[in-house]
């Protein structure tokens, strides 16, 4: 059983910050995948960033470059998502997810990841 906790969301006004934690609990092999997705309403789930466990890889959707930031916690399944220059279109739910097997690169692709998390609003007022 694999269980993903979530925690940080809020409310910010715009150019606010806010820092988002996932901590992935149960079975899952070293070189795992996990990243952020988020979903505004009536759109599609999208990849914001994820990270490579224990490898210095991570990658970013080109509409958060050089705003939002993600991290892992050393040896742990930990990652954290620090958001600066919160805009309105960054307001959705935000889901952490992850891998289950190793993997050689992360994607940013929703069908990659298996396990998710039950998510947390990010809300950006203008």
């Amino acid at each position: 059983q694999v269980q993903l906790v979530e925690s940080g969301g809020g409310s910010v006004q715009a150019g606010g910050s806010l820092r988002l934690s996932c901590t992935a609990a149960g079975s899952l092999s070293s070189g795992i995948c996990m990243g952020w997705f988020r979903q505004a309403p009536t759109k599609e789930r999208e990849g914001v960033a994820v990270i490579h466990i224990g490898y210095p890889e991570t990658g970013y959707a080109d509409s958060v470059k050089g705003r939002f930031t993600i991290s892992q916690e050393n040896g742990k399944k930990i990652v954290y998502l620090q958001m600066n220059d919160l805009q309105p279109e960054d307001t959705a739910v935000y889901y952490c997810a992850t891998t289950r097997w190793f993997s050689s690169h992360c994607s940013l692709r929703r069908s990659d990841y298996l396990y998710w998390g039950q998510g947390t609003q990010v809300t950006v007022a203008s």
